[in-house]
């Protein structure tokens, strides 16, 4: 890889790690800008290096250092929601292909690909925070109680972010397709 390839990722992982510590408060769940920054980096960074800038947060914080919402740290794969995680790192390669392989211009073209990578970090998240919360916590959710805590109550708030970083989006990658 490129120098700059490289820097971009790193760039792209740290973006992620801020986007952890902003936090808006709501009820029962953090609600953190780190969803936006697998959006942006799926989409300029394209499937390849997007997937390596989340799987580089991912180890780096799974190494101890602590640029997950509560910390860092191999245990963090025991907390109810590490699933969102993995979809991070998922979620950004198939917005990065979705886009480059229909070639996604348009506002609203980008924002149902942010979709399919909504999709699929909360697939993997209700997933995780459902199996977590059984066998790891001991206090299992129902499908439901996982439905309303792990994906209702957060997503109107993503649903927000896929909107804002389509526009951004549409309005950056013409600009930084050389530079990637």
């Amino acid at each position: 890889m490129k120098s700059k390839t490289i820097a971009f990722a790193a760039l792209f992982a740290a973006l992620t790690s801020v986007g952890a510590f902003i936090k808006i408060p709501i009820p029962y769940i953090p609600f953190t800008l780190q969803i936006l920054f697998v959006y942006l980096a799926g989409a300029l960074l394209g499937p390849k290096i997007g997937f390596i800038s989340q799987l580089s947060y991912v180890l780096i914080g799974l190494v101890g250092v602590p640029v997950f919402t509560e910390g860092g740290g191999p245990s963090y794969i025991f907390k109810p929601t590490f699933g969102y995680l993995i979809g991070f790192v998922l979620g950004a390669l198939a917005n990065g292909w979705l886009i480059q392989k229909f070639t996604l211009k348009k506002i609203y073209s980008i924002f149902f690909a942010n979709l399919v990578t909504l999709l699929i970090v909360y697939l993997f998240g209700c997933i995780w925070l459902y199996g977590a919360m059984k066998w790891v916590v001991e206090k299992p959710l129902s499908i439901h109680q996982t439905l309303l805590f792990g994906f209702y109550l957060p997503v109107p708030g993503d649903l927000i972010l896929a909107a804002i970083s389509a526009v951004i989006i549409h309005k950056v990658r013409p600009r930084i397709r050389n530079f990637v």
